[in-house]
């Protein structure tokens, strides 16, 4: 895993510095070292800037980051849970349960971008679909 540093904080957006032969692709996930936290921060790689450095969204909040923090490169894009077991609950764009529930049982995770279904995997149906609003209802 590529290792490198923050050279540039504004905001929700993070320029980070690696090795020009270990460069990030788009959309891989970044992890910084908050030494004096216990909770992770990532980050998600949007442009290769050239030069070794990429720009980042921050998938949290930016406060406490500054220029010199170390930064892990994943290697893969950020992924959720999917399936049964994440019917009904609630999740933060990583994936991790804000419901105060329990940790989410399902062992397969999905990258967040992907390509669309196809038509044919589409599920279509006849179904009335009931919203609540009369106006709507009647159509």
């Amino acid at each position: 895993m590529a290792t490198g540093k923050i050279i540039q904080v504004i905001g929700a957006v993070v320029d980070v510095e690696f090795d020009q032969k270990r460069v990030p692709k788009v959309y891989s996930a970044l992890e910084v070292d908050l030494k004096d936290s216990s909770a992770k921060l990532v980050l998600e790689v949007q442009q290769q800037l050239g030069g070794g450095v990429v720009r980042c969204i921050v998938m949290g909040s930016s406060d406490g980051l500054r220029r010199g923090l170390k930064v892990t490169d994943l290697a893969h894009p950020i992924e959720v849970p999917v399936g049964a077991a994440t019917l009904g609950r609630i999740m933060n764009v990583l994936g991790d349960p804000i419901d105060m529930k329990g940790p989410i049982g399902e062992k397969e995770r999905w990258a967040i971008h992907r390509e669309a279904p196809s038509y044919e995997e589409l599920a279509s149906s006849q179904d009335l679909l009931e919203t609540g609003i009369k106006v709507m209802d009647l159509i």
